[in-house]
């Protein structure tokens, strides 16, 4: 990714994400930003200290980048599913497990040397491809970061680096290992198989009385009764309580008016820009332009494609730089613009489409606003009607009559279990299930319990009104399920020792083919099956499974749709002819190389951690994700 960026044409939001990723490496490197110093620590490796908010802003950085990934924001309670909090303790840990063994061989970095690091960086490089200090301090306020905190960062990652390449740099992987590499990815069987299905065993038997009891008896936890509660709540938002009839036309008017920009898709315009080095050249550019060249040819005379130039396409309110933003949104469509000076150097550019300005009419929102002012008005009292029924129920009165008092809909779950799921399996609506739930199971019969916080602004009232403690079940109660389980089981059972017998015969000599045609089976062939290929027959188990047997050995794998087994046989077994290091491809060969280096990294990480006393400071971390 940096590689591409380095590669784009000098624009700022090339320039912008570079720099954000190369902060976010100074600021990170291995683990985190360490503070040396071990006062009030996370973490403390020797004389070297991770600070409590060190250990905050590495831990949302995992959490952004989580949560991104999943395209939603996660709470507290999944990142800790998620192990987040362990990964950042780990990576912090070895952080400092480096930053105080560099401290101990005191190594360094002269001023000389990170400010080479620093006018290398080609995020910092203006229009003339050098050290641009102006654009060095613009782009660092982008990101929120001084320029003293960026240069210390890059000296402490620079330092630390001096070690993890004294391990591991220029790392190359054996060539026997390769060749060893090469011979298992290469190697290629042919199988003969055929699917079993579960027909051949069927129909099963209905279980006897006797078989039934059995069965039951062996699996009675499985079919226990779980303790079933009835849970009563009254919900409490604004939109439980917003009146639309209370706004009156003239305020729905009188919103849409002064809130017009809402109901507006600004104008839009797809851009791009060519960069020059220069002003002179920019003007000749335009010159010849205005001359009858195309945008095209000029692009391609500056060394560069159609999608190096292209900007994107943007509201004039999102262009980052207010130069080209003028001049982009003052061009007719197709157009070439004069020179214009941007941010970064002297600019081209031509608009290739217009999406024109819509607003939404006053029909088509009205009812939307009128909504949204009642839950608005709702908001604003919200309090008063919980103040209000919290005073009915200290006066005596019950959930009911406190509910009917303030026109709140009160609502009667059928009993459900502890996983919220009701005596005929159903899952009915539950708000709030994640806390009801818990809540609702160690409270108990008509208790009046504290309420659940929705959001910012709401409330969830509830009680309990009846508990069915757990219980076994009797076979009666439950047969037809017992009786489904036990001829899915005896299915099952049947299908394996069949498949089991006809394997015996195929191990004891019998050809493949005629076994086939005797159990009334399609004899197939699988060739040039390979390691981890997924198969649509075999599917990834199936090729494993092949893989697993040695010789000319046969083998039984379940089916994609788990009702079927597959007998197979491996009746040729071929190696690459040119099994060598050359024939791993390059990103493999990388992969292995960095696979190798982190093996490495981690033993020097745990030999340190032996070494150097390492402590974690609990109280800390909570302190730390507590703001």
């Amino acid at each position: 990714m940096l590689e591409s960026l380095r590669k784009a044409a000098g624009t700022w939001v090339a320039k912008l994400l570079l720099i954000v990723l190369v902060v976010s490496f100074a600021v990170w490197g291995i683990s985190g930003q360490i503070a040396t110093g071990v006062g009030n620590n996370v973490i403390t490796a020797g004389g070297t200290g991770v600070s409590v908010t060190d250990y905050r802003l590495a831990y949302d950085r995992q959490l952004m980048m989580l949560s991104q990934q999943l395209g939603t924001r996660l709470t507290r309670e999944q990142a800790s599913a998620f192990g987040i909090d362990q990964q950042v303790l780990s990576q912090l840990v070895a952080g400092a497990l480096l930053d105080e063994q560099a401290s101990r061989m005191g190594l360094g970095l002269s001023r000389d040397r990170l400010a080479q690091l620093t006018a290398e960086d080609p995020a910092f490089h203006g229009a003339g491809g050098r050290f641009d200090r102006q654009l060095f301090e613009y782009v660092l306020n982008q990101v929120g970061m001084r320029p003293e905190d960026y240069l210390r960062n890059r000296q402490q990652v620079a330092i630390r680096q001096q070690i993890v390449e004294a391990v591991s740099d220029d790392l190359k992987i054996p060539d026997t290992f390769l060749r060893a590499t090469a011979l298992y990815r290469g190697e290629d069987r042919t199988v003969e198989f055929v699917a079993v299905p579960r027909s051949v065993i069927e129909p099963v038997p209905t279980p006897s009385d006797e078989q039934l009891g059995s069965f039951f008896a062996e699996n009675k936890a499985k079919y226990a009764a779980p303790e079933f509660r009835k849970i009563s709540y009254v919900k409490l938002e604004p939109v439980d309580i917003a009146d639309e009839n209370a706004i009156s036309d003239e305020q729905v008017r009188a919103y849409y008016d002064q809130n017009i920009a809402r109901y507006t898709e600004a104008e839009k315009r797809t851009i791009e820009q060519l960069v020059f080095g220069s002003e002179d050249a920019a003007r000749a550019a335009a010159e010849r332009a205005r001359g009858g060249t195309s945008f095209e040819d000029l692009v391609a005379a500056e060394g560069k494609s159609m999608t190096d130039v292209l900007l994107g396409t943007f509201e004039k309110s999102r262009v980052a730089d207010p130069a080209i933003a003028e001049a982009a949104f003052g061009l007719q469509q197709g157009q070439v613009s004069d020179v214009v000076n941007g941010n970064f150097g002297s600019i081209l550019l031509r608009v290739t489409a217009i999406t024109p300005e819509v607003v939404r009419p006053f029909d088509e929102v009205s009812a939307e606003i009128r909504r949204d002012l009642a839950v608005e008005e709702a908001a604003r009292v919200i309090y008063d009607v919980h103040d209000s029924y919290e005073d009915a129920r200290a006066s005596g009165e019950s959930m009911t009559e406190a509910a009917a008092r303030l026109h709140l809909n009160m609502v009667t779950l059928p009993p459900v279990d502890s996983q919220g799921v009701a005596a005929d399996g159903t899952f009915p609506q539950i708000p709030e299930a994640g806390q009801l739930l818990p809540r609702a199971f160690e409270s108990d019969v008509g208790v009046e319990n504290a309420p659940i916080e929705i959001g910012n602004v709401g409330f969830l009232f509830f009680e309990v009104d009846e508990v069915t403690p757990a219980r076994d079940r009797t076979l009666d109660e439950i047969r037809e399920r017992v009786a489904t389980d036990w001829t899915e089981q005896e299915a099952s059972t049947r299908l394996i020792a069949r498949v089991n017998e006809l394997r015996g015969e195929l191990d004891a000599g019998k050809p493949f083919a005629q076994l086939a045609e005797e159990a009334g089976l399609e004899l197939q062939t699988k060739r040039g099956l390979r390691r981890e290929a997924d198969d649509a027959d075999l599917g990834r188990a199936g090729v494993a499974a092949v893989f697993k047997v040695t010789g000319n050995g046969s083998g039984i794998v379940a089916g994609a749709d788990q009702r079927t087994q597959i007998l197979f046989k491996v009746t040729e077994t071929m190696m690459p002819v040119d099994a060598d290091g050359n024939s791993i491809p390059e990103d493999t060969r990388n992969a292995l190389s960095s696979g190798l280096s982190d093996d490495l990294l981690d033993q020097l990480v745990a030999r340190l951690q032996g070494q150097y006393p390492v402590s974690v400071n609990q109280r800390a971390i909570e302190q730390a994700l507590s703001f």
